[in-house]
C-alpha cells in the first residue's frame, strides 16, 4: 500500500510517498481503507523536529492524526465492512504511525460511525486540525464556559479559530469574535456567516474587540495564534477573563502588560491534548458527533490534494493559511 511516512525530521520534502506492507488484522480490530485524511498543523511541527515528541526513536512514522474510511475488514462487532468511519485516535502520525496510508487497523475505540448525511471530505475535514476538539476542550474544561459570555478566537480561516466559533455558538455564547489578517479574508468569512471579524489590516484585534463589545472585553480567549497578538488578547479580556493558549501560528515570542494580568484578574492555561485523560478527549467527541450530526457544525474545506502531493498540500496549509481545511484524498 502506499503511504507518507518520515524517515528524518526536515523540511516539506520529508512527506516521502513509499510502499508499506498492508496491515494484518488483530482480534478486537477493524481494517479500514482510508478515503480522505486531514492535514493538521501539529504534522508539520513534529515533522520539522520542533516538538518534544520528535525523538530519533519516533522514526519512522507514517504521518497524519486523523481521517475518514470505509471497513473493508472486522474482527471486532462493533463493525462490519462497508460502515463508513470517522478515524482518529491520541498519537497517530506521532507516537505511533497515523492515517496517511491506503489502509489502518485501528482499535474500534478509535473509529466512530459517520452520519449518512456527511460525505467523506465533510468527515475529514470535521476532524483536520482538531479545532472542533480544542476549541470544545478549551471552552468547557479549562474556561469553564457558561452560556451569555463572549467568547474571542483569533484566525477565522484556520482550525481553532473557525471552528472553537462554531463550537461556542453551540454552546450558547451571546456573541463570538474572530479576526482576519486581511480584507478579503474578512469579507469572506462575514459571507459565510461569522458576524464579528476584525480586519487585523484596518484596526488591532484589541480595538475591535473592544469596538464590538463597547469597551467591555471579553470573557475568553481561545489562542490558537500567539505571538504578537498575545499582548492583545490579555488586553481584550474583560474583568476575570480567560486566555486559553493553543498553539503559536504567530510565532513562540510574545510581549504582554503585566498590568493586563493583575488588574484584569486573568487566568492563563496552556492547552496540550496530554493534559487529558482518554475519557474525557473520547467524551468530548460524542458530544462533537452530536453536534454535527444536529447540523451545528459546518466542515469547511479550502483544498483538496492528492496523497502524493503531501509535501504540498502540508506546505500549503502552513504558508497559505488557507480559509478552510486541507485534505488528502487517498481513495475513492
Amino acid at each position: 500500500m502506499q503511504a507518507i511516512q518520515y524517515q528524518a525530521y526536515g523540511d516539506y520534502q520529508e512527506n516521502r510517498l513509499v510502499e508499506l506492507e498492508r496491515p494484518q488484522v488483530k482480534d478486537g480490530d477493524v481494517l479500514v481503507q482510508m478515503r480522505t485524511v486531514g492535514i493538521n498543523p501539529l504534522d508539520n511541527t513534529f515533522r520539522s523536529g520542533h516538538i518534544y515528541l520528535a525523538t530519533p526513536d519516533k522514526l519512522p512514522r507514517v504521518g497524519g492524526q486523523t481521517g475518514a474510511g470505509v471497513v473493508v475488514e472486522s474482527r471486532n462487532p462493533a463493525y462490519k465492512a462497508g460502515d463508513r468511519v470517522f478515524v482518529a485516535w491520541p498519537g497517530y502520525g506521532l507516537a505511533i504511525d497515523g492515517t496517511w496510508r491506503e489502509y489502518i487497523a485501528a482499535p474500534a475505540a478509535a473509529l466512530s460511525p459517520i452520519p449518512e448525511q456527511v460525505n467523506d471530505d465533510d468527515a475529514a475535514a470535521f476532524l483536520a486540525g482538531a479545532g472542533y476538539l480544542s476549541g470544545y476542550l478549551a471552552l468547557t474544561e479549562f474556561a469553564k464556559f457558561k452560556p451569555g459570555q463572549k467568547v474571542l478566537a483569533p484566525a477565522i480561516g484556520s482550525a481553532v479559530g473557525m471552528e472553537t466559533v462554531q463550537v461556542a455558538r453551540r454552546l450558547g455564547a451571546s456573541m463570538t469574535i474572530s479576526t482576519a489578517s486581511t480584507t478579503e479574508k474578512a469579507e469572506r468569512a462575514r459571507a459565510a456567516g461569522y458576524e464579528h471579524v476584525i480586519d487585523l489590516s484596518r484596526e488591532s484585534m484589541k480595538d475591535g474587540v473592544l469596538r464590538i463589545t463597547d469597551g467591555k472585553g471579553v470573557d475568553v480567549m481561545v489562542d490558537g495564534v500567539s505571538g504578537n497578538l498575545t499582548g492583545q488578547a490579555l488586553g481584550s479580556l474583560a474583568f476575570g477573563g480567560t486566555v486559553v493558549v493553543v498553539g503559536y501560528a504567530g510565532g513562540r515570542k510574545a510581549e504582554v502588560d503585566i498590568t493586563d494580568i493583575i488588574w484584569k484578574g486573568a487566568t492563563i492555561r496552556g492547552f496540550t491534548f496530554s493534559m487529558f485523560k482518554l475519557e474525557q478527549i473520547v467524551a468530548a467527541r460524542q458530544a462533537l458527533w452530536g453536534y454535527l450530526n444536529e447540523g451545528a457544525l459546518q466542515p469547511t474545506i479550502a483544498k483538496i490534494f492528492a496523497l502524493s502531493d503531501a509535501a504540498e498540500a502540508v506546505r500549503y496549509l502552513i504558508e497559505e493559511r488557507p480559509f478552510g481545511r486541507v485534505l488528502m484524498q487517498v481513495a475513492r
